[in-house]
Parts: structure tokens; C-alpha cells; sequence
């Protein structure tokens, strides 16, 4: 394989990483944004998954880059945040996937303007601990008043069956 076939993959392969840390720093950003604008306390902000390898603070919060770019999260006060109005908790669990939805428009035609979508259309899925599944969670604890964890369970679960089902049928699109 010619060397400038080699440099093409290396370059589109770090690209795609560099594209996917920074989408799901936005996409954090939208949550920290939501939560700060109901002033509900964050203490951390984290860019992947696994064992932190390096941490630093940006004023009160603390950010932390660790290494399986397979996720990220924001250490929110989620008790303060529970008993907030139901249209303020979809806010800020939503954040994150507006800031996507937004990042991933302006950016269009390009790597980050896809992975911000592609990471918007995921995490409206009702995954467990994904940004659907949460804002599931909330419409069933207003709706149903007192629903217990047989019903919540009961959403967990087919939550994991839609969301398994619209995967299949993404993955059928374009297979």
C-alpha cells in the first residue's frame, strides 16, 4: 500500500477520535449549560469512560479526560435536581442533545457535524442511564404519580427492546 494511502487513514482515523471527544464535550456542555442555568451544582465534568489518566479545573468544576471515547458524563446534584418541575429536569437531561443537535447543523457535510448528530439520535434512544431513558423516567414519575420500580423496571426493559428494535432497522438501512 502506497505511504499516502497509509497517511489518508491515519489522518481520517485521528480525525474521527479528535471529532468524537469534542462531540461529547458539547455534548456535556449542554447539560452543564441546563443545569447551571437552574443553578443545580456540578462538580465534574468527565470526557470518556475507564481509569482517569489526567484532570484539571476550570473554575469550580473539575475535568476529567479519561480513556474509552465510548461515553462521558457531568456530576450533577441529582437529588436537587429530582426535585425540580418536570419541565426543568427534560431541560437538563435534553441539554446535551439540543448543544448536538445544534453543533451537528452548523457543522454539516463534515466528521463533527456527523458524530454530533449520530450522538443526538443516540442518546434520545431509551437506553438505560441514556438521555431518553432519564427523560422516560421523569414523564413516568409524573404521569404515574407513585409508579414503583416494577414499572420503572418495566420501562427499562422496553426501552432496551426499542431501542435494540431502531438499531436493526438504522443498521438494515444502510446494510
Amino acid at each position: 500500500m502506497p505511504p499516502f494511502f497509509l497517511i489518508c487513514k491515519t489522518m481520517l482515523i485521528l480525525s474521527l477520535i479528535v471529532a468524537t471527544a469534542l462531540a461529547l464535550l458539547v455534548h456535556e456542555l449542554g447539560h452543564l449549560i441546563a443545569a447551571r442555568r437552574l443553578n443545580i451544582p456540578c462538580t465534574e465534568l468527565a470526557i470518556g469512560l475507564g481509569k482517569e489518566f489526567c484532570s484539571f479545573r476550570v473554575g469550580d468544576i473539575r475535568v476529567s479526560l479519561r480513556p474509552l471515547l465510548l461515553g462521558s458524563f457531568v456530576m450533577l446534584d441529582g437529588s436537587l435536581l429530582k426535585k425540580r418541575a418536570t419541565h426543568e429536569q427534560l431541560m437538563v437531561h435534553l441539554g446535551g442533545v439540543f448543544l448536538n443537535l445544534a453543533f451537528g447543523l452548523a457543522a454539516w457535510g463534515t466528521n463533527f457535524g456527523w458524530i454530533n448528530l449520530l450522538l443526538a439520535g443516540g442518546n434520545l434512544l431509551p437506553l438505560y442511564q441514556h438521555d431518553g431513558w432519564k427523560c422516560g423516567v421523569v414523564l413516568l414519575r409524573k404521569f404515574m404519580k407513585e409508579p414503583g420500580p416494577s414499572a420503572e423496571w418495566a420501562f427499562t426493559f422496553s426501552g432496551g427492546f426499542v431501542s435494540l428494535a431502531v438499531g436493526w432497522l438504522v443498521v438494515r438501512m444502510f446494510v
